[in-house]
């Protein structure tokens, strides 16, 4: 026979919040007599599992990663230690720092850094702003707007090393468009690629004409993401449209700038097929590039080594580049982004 616990004037106490919320049972996932949550068997094993079941779809990219990138930065920075020409096993005569030292010395990779800054100030000065603009001009309601954006980003379907054929006709010195443009206004054509005095900002040409397209598209992604009622109450107070630029869509734009920064700058410290196609790298050097100097060495010299050497440091001066920007430049942005992410979950 059941009974009932029977409270003040003979009305029935509420069940137990420990004891459970029905009769006869506790509730699910609590102990009958224990004060807290308990963990069945059940769902730890779930847990093992799920834990399980990432780790094995982790593993085939993890094994990618660490053959296709983690093994040949070691293997780099092992060979660099080494005076070796590629053939013959492993290297057997070590150098030590040796070929670190002779970096600091070679007049041709000191060009390489002297060359890649020119090519990242013309980027961040001339590039980017270009392309910004380009971004705001197509975000206006022009006609036949989508044709001209898919006009402006289709240089960058275009593979690199066509992209360097192309522009090798284009600067050609006799049948080369540009000469014949010129030659239209009375001007004298020029050897763009074979005069190292302009065959640097030739080069910049086609790495603009090439990846300006990329950056607009950035730009042109974040500006739409900028609401339309903060313009229009810019509007609305009287601002005119520069003033609207400047404090409200140039400010919200700041991450996709510093976005776009980075991916220049980034850009510009490892390119090498468009300059190996474009110009080789000569003359004499003028165009010539880290990665360049880095395959000549390599594969042209047979001096393994050095060229691992070029390697290190290269890798060494894009991370170094990499941590000192998220730290000091996209800090707020990083910050920004882990700030929501915690705020979703």
């Amino acid at each position: 026979m059941k009974t009932t616990t029977q409270g003040p004037e003979g009305v029935p106490a509420p069940p137990s919040r420990r004891t459970g919320t029905r009769e006869g049972g506790a509730r699910p996932g609590f102990a009958p007599d224990g004060p807290g949550p308990r963990v069945d068997g059940s769902l730890r094993r779930r847990r093992r599992l799920d834990k399980l079941t990432v780790a094995l779809f982790l593993a085939p990219a993890l094994a990618l990663f660490v053959v296709l990138v983690v093994g040949p930065i070691v293997l780099a920075m092992y060979t660099s230690l080494f005076k070796w020409n590629g053939f013959g096993g492993l290297p057997e005569d070590f150098v030590g720092l040796d070929n670190f030292r002779r970096l600091l010395e070679d007049e041709v990779f000191i060009g390489d850094l002297r060359r890649g800054l020119i090519l990242v100030v013309l980027s961040v000065v001339v590039q980017l702003p270009i392309a910004l603009g380009l971004a705001l001009l197509l975000n206006q309601p022009l006609r036949g707007r989508a044709f001209y954006r898919l006009v402006f980003f289709a240089p960058y379907v275009l593979s690199e090393v066509i992209t360097a054929v192309l522009f090798t006709m284009v600067f050609s010195p006799s049948q080369g468009l540009v000469n014949q443009v010129m030659s239209v206004f009375g001007m004298e054509g020029q050897e763009w690629l074979a005069n190292p005095s302009t065959v640097l900002y030739a080069l910049f040409f086609v790495i603009s004409w090439k990846y300006f397209g990329l950056h607009m598209i950035l730009y042109l992604a974040g500006r739409q993401s900028i609401p339309k009622e903060l313009t229009e109450a810019a509007l609305t107070d009287g601002a005119g449209a520069w003033q609207v630029f400047r404090h409200v869509t140039l400010p919200l734009l700041g991450p996709t700038i510093r976005i776009s920064i980075f991916l220049s700058i980034i850009g510009a410290i490892q390119l090498f097929d468009m300059v190996w196609v474009l110009t080789g790298g000569g003359p004499i050097h003028a165009s010539e590039t880290m990665a360049v100097t880095m395959f000549q060495y390599g594969f042209r010299r047979s001096e393994v080594g050095y060229a691992s050497a070029i390697s290190v440091a290269m890798f060494l001066i894009s991370l170094v580049f990499a941590l000192l920007y998220q730290r000091f430049v996209m800090r707020r942005d990083i910050e920004g982004a882990i700030t929501t992410m915690r705020d979703k979950r």
